[in-house]
């Protein structure tokens, strides 16, 4: 009996000795997996780790961006927005929100309400710009920046909510300096505002895009106008940016000089960057001394092949004017229609052509001209006698939009794309859009810049018609890229002409452009969407080539 209890005991010891140990060493592990996961946690965050070898970002490598745009999280945001630049500077109105969302000229039409921007900020200076940003770094809210609001391919149409930053009243000329043929100003500016302050001074800015834009815009889009065949695109007229990045750093890509060779050109880098890449707060901008003399000289053709024809016999003999417009016979019937200039003009195409320079060197031009455009088989040819048959001539080319959208039907929109092409390819592509968009049925009109190869095409369209529109744009932007010409001449990207680029460009060029945006912007905070897609689209999304 007594080993029995003995035996018992020693099993019971035995039992308690073995949960011990088994407490023991439950603590062991679950100390040595914290040990190990700690170590793992330091060693993979405190560390450097390997960069990302890829030179390009192709589109199947990317993650959708993320953002915070809860109602809580937004009214946090207004908080600090308002605060920053006071309350009256942060509009939450659903008119500024609409007007911030969508133009009647845009080509593109947004179908999401949600995606409309939360608030429009109007900051004043490039600190509060900054601070903005800081903000919406933080907080993880996308942005979309807004000057003059003219542009046409849905640029600054929201995709992903969050803000808009309008630089309206960011409208100063900072700085004029006269001997160097410069001034500093701010991105509100409008080019016709700053044109004639400068004309004072017996100076002028170069590039004219359409009535209303501004140079933060102008800047963005890398646009040109009518003078770019003497004078070149805005990618010629700046010197210098102040820019803020996607987390509110502040950086200046070049001091004032007429040229530089010190690293990388970030200048010409945000040029055309349609604000995907920072925010220009201050422009550095190049100016001309105003032609001692000027003139306008009108001549209408037979066909358009006739018009271009002669286009490309001024170019190829090198006369200096300074823009050469086409306006196709649809246009002019248009303008006469309209009955917004003080003349009746032949339906006809017709070439609009500027001259400067000294008094002597403009008569010699336009003698040179008329004998060009007589040789195409030019049916008449006007020029102007004094400033004021000037003014009345070129008036019918600046009209020429508000023309063609003066044809509209009840809720008819409208849509201005451009493309560019080689000047010997120049007659061939005007021709074939022509023909093709009288076919469609589409009201429609053809103006462009041919001194350079940029053409436009105007066309009005109904809601039911919006396809057989996309229809015939996406013809002619294929028909550009085959003839070895661009998408967008000066219209920039924006959402409706993104898909387009790798046709162009090819794939590895766009996947290089990517690889930009995500090193300047990798929370992809700015326009996203636009330019270069950073998600893969949805099935049908994308319109077969």
């Amino acid at each position: 009996m007594q080993r029995l209890e003995r035996e018992r005991a020693d099993l019971q010891r035995l039992a308690r000795a073995q949960a011990q140990a088994r407490t023991g060493r439950n603590f062991s592990f679950t100390f040595m997996l914290f040990f190990v996961g700690s170590a793992c946690w330091f060693l993979g965050y405190q560390y450097p780790r390997d960069v990302d070898p890829s030179s390009t970002l192709p589109l199947n490598a990317t993650r959708p961006p993320t953002y915070k745009l809860n109602p809580a999280h937004l009214e946090a945001a207004w908080a600090d927005f308002v605060e920053i630049v006071g309350q009256e500077n942060v509009s939450t109105v659903d008119d500024d929100i609409k007007q911030h969302t969508v133009s009647e000229w845009s080509s593109h039409q947004p179908t999401d309400p949600a995606q409309k921007p939360f608030c429009v900020v109007y900051p004043s200076t490039t600190e509060q710009v900054s601070a903005i940003m800081k903000i919406c770094h933080v907080r993880r809210i996308p942005v979309v920046g807004y000057s003059g609001g003219t542009s046409l391919e849905g640029h600054y149409t929201p995709t992903r909510g969050g803000i808009c930053i309008d630089f309206s009243r960011m409208n100063k000329v900072l700085a004029l300096h006269k001997e160097d043929l410069d001034v500093v100003v701010q991105p509100g500016v409008g080019w016709e505002e700053l044109n004639e302050q400068l004309a004072q001074h017996n100076l002028f800015f170069p590039p004219d895009p359409g009535p209303g834009a501004q140079i933060g815009g102008m800047v963005g889009t890398g646009c040109s106008g009518t003078n770019a065949y003497r004078y070149g695109t805005m990618r010629e007229w700046v010197l210098s940016l102040t820019v803020v990045l996607a987390d509110g750093t502040v950086i200046k890509t070049r001091q004032r000089p007429r040229k530089s060779s010190a690293g990388y050109d970030l200048t010409r880098l945000f040029i055309g960057s349609e604000g995907t890449l920072g925010l220009v707060t201050e422009a550095t901008l190049k100016l001309c001394v105003k032609p001692a003399a000027a003139s306008v000289a009108v001549a209408s053709f037979p066909s358009i092949r006739s018009a271009a024809d002669c286009v490309a016999r001024v170019v190829a003999d090198g006369i200096p004017v300074a823009a050469v417009e086409i306006l196709d016979d649809d246009q002019m019937r248009f303008i006469n229609a309209h009955g917004t200039t003080s003349r009746r003009w032949r339906e006809a195409p017709t070439i609009f052509f500027k001259f400067t320079g000294t008094a002597g060197g403009v008569k010699e031009q336009i003698d040179i001209v008329r004998q060009l455009a007589r040789r195409a088989g030019s049916q008449s040819f006007d020029f102007a006698k004094d400033d004021a048959e000037q003014a009345e001539l070129w008036q019918a080319r600046k009209v020429a939009l508000w023309s063609t959208m003066a044809q509209r039907r009840p809720g008819d929109r409208v849509w201005t794309g451009d493309v560019a092409v080689p000047m010997s390819r120049l007659p061939d592509i005007i021709e074939q859009t022509k023909k093709d968009f009288k076919t469609s049925g589409l009201t429609s009109s053809i103006v462009g810049h041919v001194g350079d190869g940029n053409f436009h095409v105007i066309l009005l369209y109904s809601d039911a018609e919006r396809k057989l529109a996309e229809d015939c744009v996406h013809r002619m932007v294929k028909r550009a890229v085959e003839l070895e010409g661009t998408v967008t001449g000066e219209h920039g990207v924006g959402l409706v002409k993104r898909d387009y680029l790798p046709h162009e460009l090819g794939e590895t060029t766009v996947d290089a452009m990517r690889k930009i945006k995500a090193a300047f912007d990798p929370l992809c905070l700015l326009n996203c969407d636009k330019v270069v897609r950073v998600q893969k689209p949805a099935r049908g999304e994308v319109a077969e080539w």
